[in-house]
């Protein structure tokens, strides 16, 4: 496992100390791993089998479209880029 410092003003030290001293995580690292965890998972959400299902149902319903393969594929990376976090 790769090693990384990280520079925090004391009252943020001084939290992630307490929260790790509840007893919900085993260390600091703990603690820290956790949270890029949840804000991966935040940014990068996974949707469920029942909401793929209903998108490709919906797909299906909506027909063939009329634009072509590289209109379809700017519009597909113009709302990829939409949706970036800024």
């Amino acid at each position: 496992m790769a090693t990384m410092t990280l520079s925090l003003p004391d009252p943020m030290k001084a939290w992630i100390e307490e929260e790790t001293r509840k007893g919900d995580y085993a260390s600091t690292s703990d603690f820290m791993r956790d949270l890029v965890r949840r804000e991966r998972e935040r940014r990068q959400p996974q949707m469920t089998l029942e909401e793929l299902r209903k998108k490709l149902a919906e797909a299906r319903a909506s027909g063939v479209s009329d634009k072509s393969f590289e209109e379809i594929i700017e519009d597909g990376k113009r709302l990829a880029e939409s949706r970036r976090p800024k």
